[in-house]
Formats: structure tokens, sequence, C-alpha cells
């Protein structure tokens, strides 16, 4: 990666407009090297303004996602945390499956400025850009195995609502089995999405990688590239959030719900879901990786966290994944 890249773009982060020349002053390097980590960023997908007379501009302030300001956050229970940070990287869930057979310490948190090639659900792209989300994986290893951890996903999904409110945002519902939604206007709006990718044996122990994008400040250029209707948190709130000081919240959080789920599973936190069920009566279908589609009312979730539907044809039926969209009936 040039060198240069982020420390250009950190002058830029202001949203100001700088000259090359000044840039270039300031590191000590020629106008070319300037021009070259700025090509470089907009390869990554960074948009820059470029206007003669005034220089380059980010389209709107940047605030770094930076280690020591996240430890800051989380405050006294910092060093309970193992905490690294990205300039870029394809994906951060990529990397901790990588690292985490070698022994990567468990309760680690990876996050990165720019991720190039962020995961999805069912092999979709996450999209991220630098300064509109904030992309990062949460390792935790369990001592039971991963025929244990059904409805880990939504007990996130708990853990990422609880963090929300802390910041102000009130108004956010979890989509069955991992979306985290804003009611806006009467159209759900996609906030935040969870990627839990598991390792290790059925009944031993096992770990889980925990992939987090939550949307921050979203571009019209970002959403054109997004499938659906999204939402950033700064449309949420009337001060932008921190996002240092959000991912110490988050990791808190998730900490305080992974040690509870793995002594009390998904139950313990059942109740609590259901209060933020998006779903909840809806008409919905919901398509099973055989292409099959079944039509019903979103029921809400059992014990495990699959989800309970109402069908005129068998009455209730169980789902442990899909895909569910939600229909409307004239």
């Amino acid at each position: 990666m040039n060198n240069l890249l982020f420390p250009v773009l950190s002058i830029l982060s202001d949203g100001k407009f700088h000259s090359g020349e000044m840039i270039a002053k300031h590191f000590n390097v020629s106008r070319v090297s300037v021009w070259q980590a700025i090509s470089d960023a907009e390869k990554l997908g960074v948009e820059i303004f470029s206007v003669r007379g005034k220089g380059y501009s980010l389209s709107h302030s940047v605030q770094f996602i930076d280690e020591m300001k996240v430890k800051k956050s989380i405050g006294e229970m910092a060093s309970w945390f193992n905490i690294k940070v990205f300039d870029v990287i394809d994906s951060t869930n990529n990397f901790l499956m990588q690292e985490a057979p070698k022994g990567y310490p468990h309760a680690s948190c990876v996050a990165t400025n720019i991720q190039t090639n962020g995961k999805g659900r069912r092999g979709r792209q996450w999209q991220s850009s630098l300064g509109e989300n904030l992309t990062f994986s949460f390792l935790w290893r369990f001592t039971k195995g991963a025929a244990a951890l059904s409805g880990l996903s939504l007990a996130v999904g708990v853990s990422l609502i609880r963090s929300l409110k802390k910041v102000n945002v009130d108004q956010a519902l979890l989509k069955w089995p991992n979306d985290i939604l804003i009611n806006d206007d009467g159209v759900y709006k996609k906030l935040a999405g969870i990627l839990i990718e598991l390792q290790g044996d059925m009944d031993g122990q096992s770990a889980a990688i925990i992939g987090i994008g939550i949307n921050l400040e979203l571009s019209k250029n970002q959403l054109s590239k997004i499938d659906q209707p999204a939402i950033g948190i700064n449309q949420c709130v009337e001060e932008k959030i921190n996002p240092n000081e959000f991912l110490g919240i988050i990791i808190k959080d998730l900490a305080e719900v992974l040690a509870k789920f793995e002594s009390n599973s998904f139950e313990h936190f059942q109740d609590e879901w259901q209060s933020y069920d998006a779903l909840k009566e809806q008409a919905i279908s919901i398509n099973l990786r055989d292409g099959e589609s079944i039509f019903g009312r979103a029921k809400g979730v059992n014990n495990s966290g699959a989800l309970e539907v109402i069908t005129e044809e068998d009455g209730i039926k169980t789902f442990s994944s899909g895909e569910v969209t939600i229909r409307k009936v004239e």
C-alpha cells in the first residue's frame, strides 16, 4: 500500500479543501507523489473532489478508527480485549478466520477503516467506504460446540440494539435472522448486518467470528451500490456519533451478551429479541436454499432462535435459515 495514502487522507479528513502544493510541502514530497496517493485512494473507493485552484477534498469529514481511542472508550475493561485496527484490509472476517486456528486471542476485535471485499450473507459483498461504515469482526471462543450455538446471531442483534440505544438510536428493530432496520417513513431501511462464521467441533470447543457492518453516513454513491433501502446512524440522531466511542460501547456490550449466551443460550434473550421484532405479525415470504418460497405471517422466534411462521396450508412452520421479505398485502 502507498505509504502516503493514509497520511494524505488524514490531512483531508476535515472535509475541507487542501492544495496539492501544501500537502506536498507538509510531507516533503513531490506533487506527483501526492497525486499518486490520491489516485490510489480513489482506486480503493474513496470519493475525493479535485478542484483547480482549491486542491483536494473528501466528500465529508471523517473520523478514522484508532486503536487507542477505542481502548479509551472501553475504559478500565480495555485490557480484557485484544484490539487491532487496519487502515485497509480485504475482510476482517477473513483475517480472523485465518488467524483463529493459530491461537489468536479470545475476545479480539479487528476493525478497519477501508474494507475492500467485505462478506455479506449468502455470498454477497458488504458494501463499505471510508468514514461511511463501521466495519469490524469479533472473535469469541466458546467452551461448547457449534451445535449448541443456535440463536447466536440473534443474541448479537440484541447486543447491538442495546449499544444503539446508548447513542440515542431508539427506533432500531431486528429482522430475523441478522439485520438491524430503521422504519423511515414507512420504509424499512437496513442500518446494520451481522455475519457469523464458526470454527471448531460440533460438540467440543468452538470459535465464533462475528462480522458486523454498521452504516454511519451513506453518500449517494454508496447508496447506489446497495441492493436494498439503507440508512446511516447519523440520519437517526441529532449529533454525529463518534465511531471510536461507539465501537468501545459495542465491544463491552458484546462481551456481556456473549458471556450470558455461553451460560444461558438464546432463551435468555428471547423476550428481549421479540420486543424489537420488525417482522412480528407481518405477512412475509421466506426463500429457502432449495429455491422454495413459503408464504405466511411471522409469529416470532422460539427459544432456540428459529423463526415461526403461520401458514394457511400447514399451520405453524419453523425455520432455522432462509431469506425473509416483508410482503405488501392488498
